[in-house]
């Protein structure tokens, strides 16, 4: 299995904390050196670590923000 390379390029915001620690966050992630993604997953509190997660373009963004918008919560 080939290696995964990343580069955080931004820490947006975090979302929830565990009680391990792990925080779930959104961040901008460049994966195997290619343009920059969205990127909403878990995270150890050392930063080594992560969980699955969610990768999104900047129009998918947008597509989400765009519906919690019209959510009546």
């Amino acid at each position: 299995m080939a290696e995964i390379k990343y580069d955080i390029k931004e820490k947006l915001g975090v979302l929830s904390e565990s009680n391990k620690g792990w925080t779930k966050e959104l961040r901008s992630i460049s994966w195997n050196d290619r343009e920059p993604k969205y990127d909403i997953r878990e995270w150890a509190p050392d930063g080594e670590k992560m969980g699955k997660g969610i990768t999104l373009t900047k129009e998918e963004l947008i597509a989400l923000k765009e519906i919690l918008e019209k959510m009546d919560m």
